[in-house]
C-alpha cells in the first residue's frame, strides 16, 4: 500500500469512527462529575502499578505527575527548573553536589526530607528495583552522600557531570517518603493524593490542598484507560472526558473542523527515526547507511506521514532544545548517489525487514513509504508489524532496521543513554566509538557551558557521520480538550508543562 492511499484510508477511518459520536460539550456529559477532571490515556492493563519509578507509559508518568513531585521539571528546551528543590550548588570538581529544599509535605502531613531524597535515589539505582531512571544514579556513590539537615544533602559522584541536575527531573524520579516499599495506596507529594486504583480501570485522585505550590485547581482527577487513539478523541467529543493524550495529525484537522474541541500543539515535540543496527550485517557496512539517508524523501514523509505537521529532520535528536547544534544542512534526497553506493558495495536488490507497529500513529504509514522509495534506488524493504505491547524491548535485540520516536529528553541525558558505547541495550543501533565517548565524558566535565555546547556539537556531528540513528522528522504532540476546558497549553512530552493537571479548569 503506498504513503499517499495509507493516508486516506486513516482519514476516511477515523472520519467514520467520529461520524457515530454525539458533538455536545463536555460539560454535563454521561461521564462527567462537578470538580472533577477526567482524562483519557492508553494504559497498560493488568500489570499497571502506582510505583513512580518502575512505570515505562506515558499515562505512569502522568499519573506520577498528579501524586508525587520531583526535585526540579524540565522547561520546554530541557533545561531544568525547581520543584522540591528550591538551590543548588556544584562544587569545583563537578562531583559534589549540596542541594537544599523548599518547605513540603506529603499528603500524610510529614515534612519531605533530605532523607526521603536520598531514599528514593537509593531504591532507583537499586537493580533489583527494576526502575527506568536507574542510569541517572549508577554514578552516585551512596556511602559518600549525606543528609546535612532535614532540607538540606549533598550527593557524590564517582566522575565529573556538570550535567547532574538534569537527572533529577528524569521520568520515574519522583521522591517517596523513606521506607516506601508499598504502592497500593500511594503516599506522595504531589498536587493530588490517593483516592482508588485498579490495574486497567480508572484511576481517581482528590487535590491536596497542603501542596507546596497552593491547591490544584480541579477538586479530583480521574484517569481513563483507552488504548485506541479514536476511541480517545470519540470520548472527548461525546462529553465522557475533558482530555485526550497523544492526537495523531489526521485526529488534529478533524477535531479543529468540529469546533467542540481544542487542539493544544508542541511543534517538535517527538523525534521520528530509521534505526539501522550498524553492529551487524548489512548495515554494518556504513555504505548502506549512507545509501538509506540519500535515498530518502524527507519532505515527502512528512507532508504524507506526518500530514506535513511537524519538521524535516536531520539525523539529530533534539530539534529546538538546549545544546542542539545550530546551521545543519537540511538533507536533500539524492537517488543517484544511493544507486552508485549500492554498486560500490555490490548490494543492489539488497532485501531487508523494517520493523514496525501500531504503537505510533505514524509509523505504519511511514514503513510503507519509506519501502517505496528505498525500492525505487534499488532496495527490497520488507515492513514487519510487530505487537505494540513488546514493541521497543523487541526491537533492542532483534533485526536490522526498526522504526522509533523519542518524546524530548535533555540533549545529554539521550547521548548518554542512547549514544554512548556503555549505553548497553539502549543504544539501539548498536553504535561503538571511543572518540565520541571521550567527548561526551569531557562534555559533562567541563564547567563553563559554552565549551560543554561545543564539545556536545561535536560530538553530535561525529554520530550524526557515522551512527545508523536516521532521524527522518520530527512530529508535532499533540492533545485535545473539550472546549470549556482552560489551563491546558501545548508543551513537549516530559516537560514540566505535559500532562500537568493541577491548574487546568472546566466550564
Amino acid at each position: 500500500m503506498s504513503g499517499v492511499l495509507g493516508r486516506r484510508r486513516l482519514l476516511a477511518g477515523v472520519a467514520g469512527a467520529f461520524a457515530a459520536v454525539p458533538l455536545v460539550s463536555c460539560s454535563g456529559g454521561s461521564g462527567s462529575s462537578p470538580g472533577r477532571l477526567r482524562v483519557a490515556f492508553p494504559a497498560g492493563g493488568a500489570t499497571e502499578s502506582l510505583d513512580p519509578h518502575t512505570g515505562s507509559l506515558f499515562v505512569d508518568q502522568a499519573r506520577a505527575k498528579a501524586l508525587f513531585d520531583t526535585l526540579v521539571g524540565y522547561a520546554d528546551d530541557m533545561s531544568v527548573v525547581p520543584r522540591l528543590a528550591e538551590w543548588w550548588q556544584p562544587d569545583p570538581t563537578g562531583t559534589r553536589w549540596r542541594i537544599r529544599l523548599r518547605p513540603a509535605k506529603f499528603h500524610d502531613g510529614r515534612p519531605v526530607t533530605a532523607e526521603d531524597v536520598l531514599y528514593t535515589y537509593r531504591r532507583i539505582a537499586d537493580d533489583s528495583t527494576a526502575a527506568q531512571a536507574s542510569a541517572h544514579f549508577g554514578d552516585v556513590d551512596f556511602a559518600a552522600s549525606t543528609a546535612i539537615s532535614a532540607t538540606e544533602l549533598e550527593l557524590v559522584l564517582g566522575a565529573p557531570n556538570f550535567e547532574f541536575p538534569a537527572a533529577w527531573g528524569a521520568p520515574a524520579t519522583e521522591i517517596v517518603p523513606a521506607g516506601t516499599t508499598d504502592f497500593t495506596a500511594p503516599v506522595g507529594s504531589g498536587p493530588f493524593r490517593f483516592v482508588s486504583f485498579e490495574p486497567g480501570k480508572p484511576a481517581v485522585f482528590a487535590r491536596f490542598d497542603d501542596h507546596w505550590s497552593g491547591p490544584a485547581t480541579p477538586a479530583e482527577l480521574e484517569f481513563v484507560p483507552m488504548e485506541e487513539e479514536s476511541a480517545r478523541v470519540n470520548a472527548l467529543l461525546s462529553g465522557q472526558v475533558d482530555y485526550a493524550h497523544d492526537v495523531s495529525a489526521n485526529s488534529v484537522r478533524l477535531l479543529e473542523q468540529g469546533g467542540r474541541a481544542r487542539v493544544h500543539s508542541a511543534p517538535f515535540g517527538t523525534m521520528q527515526s530509521l534505526l539501522l543496527k550498524v553492529d551487524r550485517p548489512p548495515f554494518s557496512d556504513p555504505r548502506l547507511v549512507r545509501a538509506v539517508r540519500a535515498g530518502l524523501d524527507r519532505r515527502a514523509l512528512l507532508d504524507i506521514a506526518l500530514s506535513g505537521q511537524g519538521r524535516i529532520g536531520n539525523d539529530l535528536f533534539g530539534a529546538g532544545l538546549r545544546f542542539y547544534p545550530a546551521g545543519l544542512p537540511e538533507p536533500v534526497r539524492d537517488p543517484e548517489l544511493a544507486r552508485s553506493l549500492l554498486r560500490e558495495a555490490r548490494a543492489d536488490g539488497l532485501g531487508w525487514e523494517l520493523q514496525t507497529s501500531s504503537v505510533d500513529p505514524y509509523f505504519e504509514s511511514a514503513a510503507s513509504l519509506i519501502s517505496q522509495q528505498l525500492g525505487d534506488i534499488g532496495m527490497r524493504v520488507t515492513p514487519r508489524v510487530g505487537p505494540s505491547e513488546t514493541y521497543f524491548s523487541d526491537i533492542k535485540e532483534h533485526g536490522v532496521a526498526s522504526l522509533s520516536r523519542t518524546a524530548a529528553l535533555p540533549v545529554p541525558t539521550f547521548l548518554g543513554q542512547r549514544m554512548t558505547s556503555d549505553a548497553g541495550g539502549n543504544n539501539y543501533t548498536g553504535y561503538r566509538s571511543a572518540e565520541f565517548d571521550a567527548l561526551h565524558a569531557e562534555a559533562l566535565s567541563t564547567a563553563d557551558e559554552h565549551r560543554r555546547a561545543a564539545l556536545l556539537a561535536r560530538a553530535q556531528r561525529l554520530s550524526r557521520e557515522h551512527s545508523g540513528m536516521v532521524v527522518w522528522g520530527f512530529s508535532g504532540w499533540n492533545v485535545a480538550t473539550s472546549d470549556q476546558v482552560s489551563g491546558v497549553r501545548g508543551a513537549p512530552p516530559n516537560s514540566l508543562d505535559w500532562a500537568r493537571f493541577d491548574r487546568v479548569s472546566v466550564g
